[in-house]
């Protein structure tokens, strides 16, 4: 067998395994998330199909796709149909580049953990990863329902707000690896023994924020807020077509955190032996260890306004990821071999002195709301 017809069937296998993994974890997270909510809110969660609720999600699926599907009279029908689609195909295709592994030897050939490794494997998931919003968009306009088009804008308002930041903190860490290659930047992190977490502290916190919003998860969920928008983007989506959107959220997540376990937590790397298995497991941890707190984050804070949530983006997060690039680059350009001990005092200074100008803050608003708002009266016995 030649080594172009081995690399291919390699590569289509590493794909359906990818593919089937990634459609079978939407169930599980779904179920996942329903409970870890319930538990945060004392409540239950799912527990009466299956043992602890586990066959939920199957019965969730069985009855989306038995619900007849209503298409409104005067929407785009193609565009219509298209949305679903559009919303989840990019979030399984970016994952084809993401490294699970360090290479191994099969046949006397070298195997690659990822369907394609490319040397621009960042950049191509930054690309699809953008390419997600123009499902949740063209829902919206597609329906022909005023809703509808309002969650769909507000989604490509709020993808291009927090693009740039997630944006910016990536190059950060391309200047550290000194490469686009998503392998590199693990190998490199093991090289400079210390995961990106400690000199890109301040850069990993943007990166999660930011990702959690183009995500379109709580609080950043405002192109569904069914208080303002009756069910925003998806109003008119009914059946299987309405359960693609939330199949392509989960999906998203999933890459998501895989990215930043690359990026920021050594990719596979962690304790004990260097076995590819165990280095698998240690990937997959990493993975749900984001996961659940994004879950935590759903669970733990209110939707914002829309207002705060473009103003957070332009005025907060766009202004700390420029300065976290350029505190970057002029560490590494001046400290050189010792960048990376120097950034990572930088970046710990630096989330000690927001923390104390937070609490500096927060102090101040509760002296002057203490003054504008009258005490009661003392109780006199």
């Amino acid at each position: 067998m030649s080594n172009t017809t081995f690399d291919w069937i390699a590569s289509l296998i590493k794909a359906v395994i990818i593919f089937v993994v990634l459609l079978q974890l939407v169930p599980v997270l779904i179920w996942l998330e329903r409970k870890v909510v319930a538990r945060m809110q004392q409540r239950i969660g799912p527990n009466r199909v299956g043992p602890f609720g586990l066959l939920q999600p199957l019965a969730d699926a069985v009855k989306l796709m038995a619900k007849e599907n209503i298409i409104p009279t005067g929407v785009d029908k193609l565009v219509y149909y298209l949305a679903p689609v559009i919303s989840i195909v990019p979030a399984l295709a970016a994952f084809a580049v993401v490294p699970f592994g360090e290479p191994i030897h099969v046949a006397g050939r070298v195997v690659y953990l990822q369907v394609a490794h490319v040397n621009i494997g960042i950049l191509y998931v930054l690309a699809l990863s953008s390419l997600a919003v123009y499902g949740i968009t063209l829902a919206g306009w597609s329906s022909n329902n005023k809703y509808s088009l309002l969650g769909g804008l507000r989604a490509s308002a709020q993808m291009i707000s927090y693009e740039i930041p997630v944006g910016l903190t990536v190059v950060a860490v391309v200047l550290l690896a000194g490469s686009l290659d998503l392998l590199d930047i693990v190998n490199q992190q093991v090289k400079q023994g210390i995961w990106n977490i400690g000199p890109q502290f301040i850069g990993f916190l943007l990166f999660v924020v930011a990702s959690n919003a183009e995500l379109n998860r709580a609080p950043f969920d405002m192109a569904e807020a069914e208080s303002e928008l009756v069910a925003g983007f998806h109003t008119e989506y009914t059946g299987f077509r309405f359960a693609m959107f939330f199949m392509g959220e989960y999906v998203n997540m999933v890459t998501t955190s895989a990215l930043a376990t690359v990026m920021y937590l050594g990719g596979w790397h962690g304790f004990g032996p260097d076995v590819w298995y165990l280095n698998l497991i240690w990937f997959i941890l990493k993975i749900f260890a984001f996961i659940i707190f994004y879950m935590w984050v759903r669970a733990s804070w209110p939707r914002i306004r829309y207002d705060q949530l473009m103003g957070f983006g332009w005025k907060v997060m766009i202004p700390a990821a420029l300065l976290n690039l350029a505190a970057t680059a002029v560490v590494i350009v001046v400290a050189k071999e010792r960048a990376t001990l120097w950034l990572t005092a930088v970046n710990i200074a630096l989330f000690v002195v927001f923390l104390a100008v937070l609490r500096l803050v927060n102090s101040r608003q509760l002296e002057q709301h203490r003054q504008v708002v009258p005490q009661p009266d003392a109780v006199r016995g």
